[in-house]
């Protein structure tokens, strides 16, 4: 098939979007879903361009999913301008361990019980579904690196976090399932897969991060090198700290994240004044070179020149994984079970609220945010990423076929619900804080 379609398609796609952008930003409507529509349209049950079988396809389809992930978690590290001794750091914290383990314990129980799931899967099930999502979230995401609201620091940490604190639970299904070893009474697993993979991650891609971030701003610095290319640089750096992390056999989203955390905090540490907003003023845009050697701005330049091109790049890598999303959906309809029906309020309902409300009682956040985080768990590109890792790794038949149709279908929810409603909670939210003020 020529690829003109597909230039046509991808062009329309992003001219409109760039061209609406600031309308979607006012109307009860997410970028996601259009795109979303988009995939429908030119899949199976639409003009049929893109035809992947979820089962066939699964390679194909975490690597893309993949690819999506990391570079969003780095750019959620790179958002988040707290020092690590900060108290705002609990929030996201207890989110991204706490509550992804009620979330996990709690769909467990349900896929058990009230799906028909052995053991292994519906812990499967669990942590495939319990991440929520670094790619979709950008509207409840900080808005600035300045930005020290609870609710939005909360919500990123978490969503940069538990896609990688939710590997180990992932493991655990595999094992249970007999498709990865767990060791006597779970010892591997504890030891390896939970303890080490999750610790080797965080350090690796720390260490990662505050290398080559120091290095280049010394070379800045001292001997005005190593100037531009910060898009480079944080390909680099992505590229890096992910492969170190699986050569150490640790979780790569997790060392992502850590490496795009070190470089703001170098920034965070090198600034010439304890005011972000000053800081992020006198790095404007436009200096160049004079102003990324300087060495009282050269770290807050190297900060905001790699945020500055993983935003975009994060962009990209949702409107593909939408679009591949919409292309799955309706030809696995017919594979859902009648269960999903109650199964996916059940979970966006209750069970996500349930698990951040024991997670967050006693926090410093207040009833609003408490509420706003329980509903604002929005699933998505992770959980296609556990998906089709578990696919990939030996799940099959049908309940490879079962767990794709209810992750397809809640992510799909998802993204609709949450996508109507982020707009005006948030906008009633910032109402709500400015009066406060």
């Amino acid at each position: 098939m020529s690829a003109t379609p597909w230039y046509l398609i991808a062009g329309a796609l992003f001219v409109l979007m760039a061209l609406a952008n600031s309308t979607l930003r006012r109307l009860p409507l997410s970028s996601a879903l259009l795109y979303l529509l988009v995939g429908i349209g030119i899949g199976p049950a639409g003009l049929g361009l893109l035809r992947l079988n979820p089962l066939a396809d699964a390679g194909l389809i975490e690597r893309l999913s993949e690819v999506a992930v990391i570079v969003s978690l780095f750019t959620s590290g790179l958002k988040l301008r707290a020092a690590l001794r900060d108290p705002i750091w609990r929030i996201p914290l207890r989110l991204a361990f706490g509550a992804m383990l009620v979330t996990v314990a709690l769909i467990a129980a349900v896929g058990s019980l009230g799906l028909g799931l052995s053991l292994g899967a519906a812990v499967l099930l669990g942590a495939i579904l319990a991440p929520t999502d670094p790619v979709l979230a950008a509207d409840v995401q900080v808005e600035r690196p300045s930005d020290q609201d609870r609710l939005r620091f909360g919500l990123t940490g978490e969503a940069g976090l538990n896609d990688g604190t939710a590997f180990p639970m992932v493991m655990l299904g595999l094992g249970l399932l007999g498709l990865h070893e767990l060791g006597p009474f779970g010892w591997r697993w504890l030891a390896v897969d939970v303890v080490w993979a999750t610790l080797a991650g965080l350090g690796c891609g720390w260490l990662l991060g505050q290398l080559i971030g120091r290095l280049v701003v010394y070379l800045r610095r001292t001997h005005r090198e190593a100037v531009g290319l910060d898009d480079f640089l944080a390909l680099g750096l992505i590229g890096l700290a992910y492969a170190v992390a699986h050569l150490l056999h640790a979780y790569g989203f997790l060392a992502v994240f850590a490496a795009g955390l070190a470089l703001r905090h170098i920034e965070l540490t090198e600034s010439p004044d304890d005011d972000p907003e000053a800081t992020e003023l006198d790095a404007a845009p436009g200096d160049g070179a004079e102003l990324a050697t300087n060495p009282a701005r050269a770290p807050a330049v190297m900060a905001r020149e790699v945020l500055g091109f993983n935003e975009p790049l994060e962009r990209i890598g949702e409107v593909a994984m939408v679009v591949v999303l919409g292309s799955l959906l309706v030809p696995l309809l017919p594979a859902l079970p009648p269960t999903t029906l109650w199964f996916i309020p059940l979970l966006l309902i209750v069970i996500r609220p349930v698990a951040v409300l024991i997670c967050l009682s006693g926090s410093a956040t207040g009833p609003v945010q408490r509420g706003l985080t329980a509903w604002f768990g929005i699933r998505g590109i992770g959980s296609i990423y556990y998906l089709m890792y578990a696919l990939t790794h030996g799940v099959e038949g049908d309940l490879a076929l079962q767990l794709t149709a209810i992750t397809v279908a809640t992510v799909t929810v998802s993204i609709i619900v949450h996508g109507i409603s982020v707009t005006p909670l948030m906008r009633t939210y910032r109402r709500l804080e400015e009066a406060r003020a």
